[in-house]
């Protein structure tokens, strides 16, 4: 088998891997909150947010900005746990190479 050929070869089994990850990073889930948990959101490995539980205490009518706040905040927070869950399924692909164009 010649080099080009081996390479192909663990080409097609990274790829093949890369869309084992993703497929599970779709069933994985974390949650962001915010406002000591009075907002929280819920998101998967792929960043689609899932779920918004708003507690009612925090629906105010005449302060509308602060829910719009908190449900920024809750879901920035967990984008980022799901980046980071993103980074650490893909590290066990690349042991830990950040690869350009490997991202999701």
């Amino acid at each position: 088998m010649t080099n080009m050929e081996q390479l192909f070869k663990q080409v097609r089994k990274m790829q093949a891997e890369m869309e084992k990850i993703q497929t599970a990073l779709e069933s994985e889930t974390v949650e962001g909150s915010a406002g000591g948990g009075m907002v929280k959101v819920t998101v998967n490995g792929k960043r689609d947010v899932l779920n918004v539980k708003i507690d009612p205490e925090v629906v105010k009518p005449d302060d509308v900005e602060m829910l719009e706040e908190l449900i920024c905040a809750a879901v920035n927070q967990a984008q980022q746990k799901a980046a980071e869950l993103q980074a650490q399924s893909m590290s066990k692909l690349t042991g830990g190479l950040p690869l350009p164009g490997m991202g999701f």
